[in-house]
This record gives C-alpha cells, structure tokens and sequence, in this order.
C-alpha cells in the first residue's frame, strides 16, 4: 500500500487528486458505505484533528459507538481508523486491501482515496452509530467529502497548502466551505474578518444555519489536552455537539464536560503539547503552519525554563520564512531532516533560519537531533520537538 499508491504526505503534490472521480467510483463498488452512518465532517486549516478527536470522546461519553478517521498517523496507518478509540484491526487492512487490490490498481486510487474508502467501508461493517469525519486537504474535493454529515464544522482558515487552495485567506475558505451542505448545520470555530462573508454566502446559498462557536458558547470549557489553544477547539467541539439532531444523538451537558477531559483516554490522541518527560521538561507539537505555530510558541512562552533547546525539522512545500519569524532567538536549535522524501534538507533548514538568527547545529537524524539535546540540556531546561507531524512521529511518544 505505502509503496504501490501515491501517498501525499510523503511525495507531495504528485499525489495530490483534486477530483471527487475515483472516490465516487470506490464508494459505488463498496455499496456506498458512507450512506449507512451518520457522521459529522470537520475541515479547517489548524485544530480539526484536535477537534475530531474531542468531538469522538464526548459521543463516547454518551454511550455511542464512534467511528473516527483522521489523518496523518504518527507511528502506525491504522491510526487513521478507530472505533471508541481502537484502531482498526491489522488483517482488516490486509484483507480489504486484497480484496480490492484489483480495482486500486485499475482505477488508480491515491493512498488517501485507498483510506477514505477502508475507513467509509469499516465503519459501515461494524455498525457504528456515528462516525467523525476529518477532512484530509481543503474541502470542496477532499476525498471525504462524498458524505451527508448531521453538521459540518470548520475550525479556523490559515495560509497553508496554498499551491493546491489558494493564495488568500478568501480563496482557501471557499475550498474549506465546500464541506457545507443544504439544509446542514454548520459551525465555525474562530471569527476571522477576511473569511466570514464566504462561510456566510454559502451558508445563505445552501440554506445551512450556521453559528459561530467563539461566540455562541459563553461558558468555560475544559479539557484534558494541554495548551490554551485546546480552548478553542473544545468550544467548537461543544457547540457542533449542541447542533446534533436530539432525536439521533442525545448527548447531556455532563457527556460534554466529561468527553472534553478524557480526549487521550478515550480516543488514544497524540503529539498535541504532549509532555513526554520532565527534568528535563521535554515537549512536542504537530504544529507546522504559521497560524499553528503562532498558537504553539504563545503556550511555549507560558513556560518557566532556565534554557531552551528547539529539536526542529520541516518539510520542503512550507513557506520557510514565515514560519522561522516566529520561533524564539534566544535557544539552541538542533536542526534535522524528517525522514520522508517532503523532508527538507536539514542544511537548507539551518541556512533559512540563521536570516532570522536562529543558531544551532544540523544532525543526520530526528534521533539524533532529540538525543544531543537530551545530552546538552540541564534538569531546569526545557525541550522543544516540532516544525513538522514527521518530526515528531519519530520520537518515542
């Protein structure tokens, strides 16, 4: 599978299908198993991991058997594919993928387009009661996109993938609002100027109720996963819950609270602020994009550390510069490659970051990036991992 279908995360634009064709096809040769279920679709530059996430663990708290895909893994494909936190069984996938080998090969489906279809297909099989659904890249011809959900949510808009999306804030919210449908509720996470005239022209267009979550939940809300930015996840995570039809999902204030702090436990939630071990203190993000990163550093100045040590490694389709402005100039930066073919040369990474004075020493591996900063770093430092989901997928988590 990882070698035979082009695979977005590792080779890049090559990969990328902008074009519902071959999903549509698999979906009918699979019996339309997307129509069996009901499903909540959650698109948006940065958080809609988070969000599906918190979204899956309040509707298990409610008693509901959930189904939740979402993308990329960090350590193991079957991540992507989980029921009530469990994911999919290894012979699951080595079965769908020999029984459908066939029609991969002929149809010449994506790796994404191949996991859309296992996922749809899975929850289908296994009778879920509802099934959150993260939205892959963009929205109007996103792979998933081929579903009917209860209510659509988007996060927020930030300027990422912009060779496939658009160049504006405008532009990308218009692919990102391709997940609304007629007569669907749909929830935004954050009010951004720029974007809410075109969230609410679709909305109009489609007759779609749509609500803003910053605004409409008053309350505190709280949850297991660290870092302030989880706030504003957990606030649209409440509200796309509260826009459920209660005549097929019942889900009480006390399911919200309860849901929204036990994310890890119940869904298995990793590499969001994830503090993997103390003295000294050593943190990791997936943040990868200015906006994302903008929310990460903001928590890392929260923090009380006598010195800081940045492991840091991206990919070669990133604005670069953008992205460097934003991390502190007063650390040790430990500069590597993800090994991945996207990764980006860790030299050019050094070279791009000493133009905003950011020093330090390139390494040949993440590993090896991690342990000399483990090695340098005193028991009051503090430990950074991130700039890319690849980087932080080859740590121990």
């Amino acid at each position: 599978m990882f070698s035979r279908l082009p695979m977005y995360q590792r080779q890049g634009s090559t990969a990328f299908k902008k074009d519902l064709t071959n999903i549509l096809a698999f979906c009918e040769r699979l019996n339309n198993p997307q129509e069996k279920f009901p499903s909540i679709h959650v698109a948006g530059t940065n958080g809609k991991g988070s969000t599906s996430h918190m979204i899956s663990s309040i509707l298990q708290e409610a008693g509901y058997k959930v189904g939740l895909y979402t993308s990329p893994h960090l350590k193991d494909f079957r991540e992507r594919i989980r029921i009530n936190g469990e994911e999919i069984e290894r012979q699951a996938v080595v079965d769908f993928i020999g029984n459908e080998k066939d029609f991969l090969e002929r149809q010449g489906l994506s790796f994404f387009e191949l996991t859309v279809g296992l996922a749809f297909d899975y929850f289908a099989v296994n009778k879920v009661d509802i099934a959150v659904i993260e939205v892959g890249l963009g929205g109007r011809l996103d792979s998933t996109n081929v579903i009917n959900p209860l209510v659509s949510v988007i996060t927020n808009i930030g300027l990422d993938h912009t060779q496939f999306l658009g160049e504006t804030l405008a532009e990308i919210a218009f692919e990102k609002a391709g997940i609304i449908k007629k007569n669907t509720p749909v929830i935004i996470g954050e009010y951004q100027a720029e974007v809410m005239p075109v969230f609410k022209k679709i909305a109009e267009e489609k007759n779609s109720p749509l609500s803003l979550a910053e605004t409409t939940v008053s309350s505190d809300v709280a949850t297991d996963l660290l870092g302030e930015y989880q706030l504003k996840n957990a606030k649209t995570a409440a509200q796309a819950i509260k826009l459920l039809d209660q005549t097929v999902v019942k889900v009480t204030s006390e399911n919200i609270s309860k849901g929204l702090m036990h994310v890890v436990s119940n869904t298995g939630l990793k590499g969001r602020w994830q503090v993997l071990r103390d003295k000294p203190k050593v943190v990791c993000d997936t943040a990868h994009n200015k906006e994302g990163l903008s929310l990460v550093m903001k928590q890392l100045e929260k923090e009380n550390y006598e010195n800081l040590h940045v492991v840091l490694g991206m990919v070669n389709d990133k604005e670069l510069q953008g992205v460097l402005s934003l991390l502190p100039k007063k650390a040790a930066y430990y500069f590597c490659r993800p090994a991945i073919p996207r990764g980006l040369d860790a030299e050019i990474l050094q070279k791009e970051a000493l133009l905003q004075g950011l020093k330090g020493t390139v390494f040949r591996s993440v590993s090896e990036a991690y342990n000399k900063a483990i090695s340098n770093a005193n028991s009051d430092d503090l430990i950074y991992v991130g700039g890319s989901t690849f980087v932080v997928a080859e740590l121990e988590l």
